[in-house]
C-alpha cells in the first residue's frame, strides 16, 4: 500500500524535525523544505499527497507560497502557524488553504486532522471523479497528471507544455489559434507573450521527439497550430 506523502514547509528546523518525526512513526513519506528558493521544485518533485505550510517563513509568507502552490497542486495544504488572529485565518483560506492548526499544537489534533483531509481527498470520502483525458489514436493524454501515454511509454510534461498539448489534440484536426493558445496559457501569475508560446511550443516538439513521438505539431501560417498523428499512432 502506498504512504501517503506530507511535505512540509517550516522554517524552524526543531519544529520541522519534531513533527517530521511524528508524522514518519505513524508511517507517511515526510519531506521537509530545504530551501526556500526552490521550494516549489522540491514539492513539484515529491509530488505530495499534503502539504504543512507556515506563515513566517524566507523570502515570502506562507499566503504567497500557497497561491503559487496552488498553481500546480490541488492536494490538501493545512497552515501551521503561531498567528492565531481571525485574519490570518481568513487569508489562510482565501488564498488556497484547506485548514488552520495554531502553535504550539497538539499532535493528536494535527494528525487527526490529516487523517481527516487525507480520507475526504484520497479515501473513502473522497469524491468519485472521472480522470479527464483527451486521446488521439494510440495517444493518451492525463490532464491531471501532466502525463502523455503511448502503449507503454509514459511522457511527463510540465504544466505550459500539458495545456498546449490539451488544447491541440482536443480539437485535432482542426487549427487552434495563436490567440487561444496565448489565452490558456496566460494564468493569474505572470502574463505569457508571443515569445513565451514559442519557447514553448519548440519545447513540446523537441519532448515528444525526445521520447520517439513521431506525432507533430504543425505551424499552419497566419492561423495557428494543428497537431498531427503519424501513421503508426493512428
Amino acid at each position: 500500500m502506498e504512504k501517503h506523502r506530507i511535505f512540509i514547509v517550516e522554517d524552524d528546523p526543531k519544529i520541522a524535525s519534531l513533527l517530521a518525526d511524528t508524522l514518519r512513526k505513524y508511517q507517511y513519506d515526510v519531506e521537509t523544505v530545504s530551501d526556500f528558493e526552490t521550494l516549489v521544485e522540491q514539492c513539484m518533485a515529491f509530488a505530495p499527497h499534503m502539504i504543512l505550510l507556515d506563515i513566517n517563513l524566507p523570502l515570502y509568507d506562507g499566503y504567497y507560497w500557497c497561491r503559487k502552490l496552488r498553481s500546480y497542486t490541488k492536494c490538501p495544504i493545512i497552515f501551521i502557524s503561531a498567528r492565531s488572529g481571525e485574519m490570518d485565518q481568513i487569508f489562510a483560506l482565501e488564498n488556497g488553504g484547506d485548514d488552520f492548526i495554531t502553535k504550539p499544537f497538539n499532535y493528536e489534533i494535527v494528525l487527526a486532522k490529516i487523517r481527516s483531509h487525507l480520507r475526504r481527498t484520497y479515501g473513502e470520502y473522497s469524491a468519485r471523479q472521472e480522470e479527464r483525458t483527451v486521446a488521439q489514436g494510440q495517444l493518451t493524454l492525463y490532464l491531471e497528471r501532466m502525463d502523455l501515454q503511448l502503449k507503454e511509454l509514459i511522457v511527463p510534461l510540465q504544466k505550459k507544455e500539458c495545456i498546449i498539448l490539451g488544447l491541440l489534440m482536443g480539437q485535432a484536426p482542426k487549427v487552434v489559434s495563436r490567440d487561444q493558445l496565448l489565452e490558456e496559457l496566460w494564468d493569474d501569475q505572470a502574463f505569457v507573450d508571443e515569445n513565451t508560446l514559442n519557447v514553448n511550443m519548440t519545447r513540446v516538439r523537441k519532448k515528444l521527439a525526445d521520447y520517439g513521438i513521431q506525432s507533430s505539431i504543425e505551424t499552419v501560417r497566419g492561423a495557428g497550430y494543428r497537431f498531427v498523428l503519424s501513421a503508426e499512432e493512428m
